[in-house]
């Protein structure tokens, strides 16, 4: 196969991130040729100065590709932007696409674009994150103007930490953990199950539960990202992912 003449998306993602890009890949296939850039090292700081850090440097980090030709540009990157809220989130990505002469979308402006493709109004969050960055991701949606019917959280299965509450590490969640939380739920028929973050890892566990509930709309910041990929460059094929695939035919 030829490779150069494949549409080309970048993606930006937090250093110790080891989920986006090999989910990207299994998504994507050989459809898309997949150029990673990634935030700078933030030691010493806390979890949400290390966020605002991220927002600070965007510009840099998207200037960083040079002058590589790109057909899109994800920010692989879900929790910086709930800090800016939808309406700054997507004024942020339109200065970057300007600056950048390409389109530039955060996995959370995917997800809100695949929402409407969807006609989804109403979601259920899992989210492995701790619950002051949880509660600022149910207020995005809110403020989005979809319905958040519930969050279920998925911990590590780890145990508490030393304090004695529940470890919260996305990059360290396994699918078992998922869909064991989700299990000890009932949930409304009509809701979209959203898993928030581009780090959690969760193929797996949308590939049972796609199995299971063929008729829930399934949703991921890494999922939704590579929707929004396709579409922005183009490409017209049948996703060869059945979890791609099956979103696109449910917007189709």
């Amino acid at each position: 196969m030829d490779l150069f003449p494949l549409p080309r998306l970048g993606v930006v993602v937090p250093p110790e991130n080891p989920t986006a890009e090999p989910e990207f890949s299994q998504l994507l296939g050989d459809a898309v040729n997949v150029y990673a850039s990634r935030f700078p090292v933030t030691p010493g700081a806390g979890l949400r100065a290390m966020l605002e850090r991220y927002n600070e440097v965007l510009p840099h980090v998207v200037g960083g590709f040079g002058a590589l030709r790109l057909d899109a540009i994800v920010v692989a990157c879900s929790a910086s932007h709930y800090l800016l809220g939808p309406d700054g989130d997507r004024a942020f990505c339109d200065e970057l696409s300007e600056r950048a002469g390409t389109p530039v979308r955060s996995s959370t402006q995917a997800i809100l674009a695949a929402c409407e493709a969807l006609g989804v109004s109403r979601l259920t969050l899992v989210s492995p994150y701790q619950p002051w960055l949880t509660d600022t991701s149910h207020a995005f949606w809110e403020r989005a103007g979809l319905t958040v019917d519930g969050v279920v959280l998925v911990p590590v299965d780890e145990g508490p930490d030393v304090n004695g509450d529940p470890h919260y590490d996305p990059y360290a969640v396994t699918a078992a953990a998922i869909l064991r939380r989700i299990r000890e739920r009932e949930l409304p028929r009509d809701t979209a199950l959203l898993f928030t973050g581009t780090g959690m890892g969760t193929l797996a566990a949308l590939a049972e539960l796609a199995r299971q509930e063929p008729r829930r709309t399934l949703l991921t910041s890494n999922l939704a990202s590579a929707w929004w990929a396709r579409r922005s460059a183009g490409i017209t094929d049948e996703a060869r992912h059945p979890l791609l695939r099956r979103l696109e035919r449910a917007v189709v």
